[in-house]
């Protein structure tokens, strides 16, 4: 069994909670080139000298809020897609659970695209983070596959290629070129997904 966390742990956890949470509030409001310390410490409610017993520097602290989010997304995306019944469902879940959170976290996934290539979020750790919930959809995928639910796919292909239509999705929304509802852009994907994935003959393996 995992070890009971000390009562000085849960401290340190809820404290670190408190300052990612007030460093998301501030990297959102001013970028994270603006955003000092000190406003964080004040968001927060703490002297800025606690920050530091936790965090070295405000790039530690920004990689630490992308980290502490993006675990976040992969164990809500994953919950979700296991409550799912059926494949149609799954994907629709996969695809939903990434959307609402960008929809949420709107100005931190702006940041996040638009920092310097030290601090931004690159496109292999994206897919580090992004690994566990797309290969759980590719398991959905083949299982789909052999009870004769779609047609015969390579299915971990086909995972990530909904991931990065997700993705597309995503920036569209983030350089406000799309403002349709959220479960528009959703069925769209859904739709043209299940449509190809139904198809008769079997899907090209590119």
């Amino acid at each position: 069994m995992e070890r009971m966390k000390t009562k000085q742990q849960i401290v340190t956890d809820y404290r670190r909670g408190e300052v990612l949470d007030a460093a998301r509030t501030v990297f959102a409001r001013r970028g994270y080139a603006l955003a000092i310390m000190d406003e964080i410490a004040k968001e927060a409610g703490i002297a800025k000298g606690t920050i530091y017993l936790y965090f070295r520097s405000k790039t530690e602290v920004y990689k630490a809020v992308l980290n502490r989010d993006m675990k976040s997304l992969k164990t809500s995306t994953l919950e979700r897609m296991d409550a799912a019944t059926t494949l149609r469902e799954k994907i629709r879940a996969f695809i939903l659970a990434r959307l609402e959170n960008v929809e949420a976290k709107k100005e931190m996934f702006r940041i996040m695209d638009s920092e310097s290539a030290n601090l931004a979020l690159t496109r292999s750790q994206y897919r580090d983070w992004l690994r566990e919930p797309v290969l759980h959809l590719a398991a959905a995928i083949e299982e789909g596959s052999r009870r004769g639910e779609i047609c015969a796919v390579p299915a971990e292909k086909v995972a990530w290629m909904v991931a990065d239509m997700t993705r597309g999705s995503i920036q569209r929304r983030l350089l406000n070129h799309s403002d349709n509802p959220i479960d528009e852009d959703v069925e769209f994907i859904v739709n043209f997904v299940w449509d190809a994935l139904k198809a008769t003959s079997r899907l090209p393996r590119i």
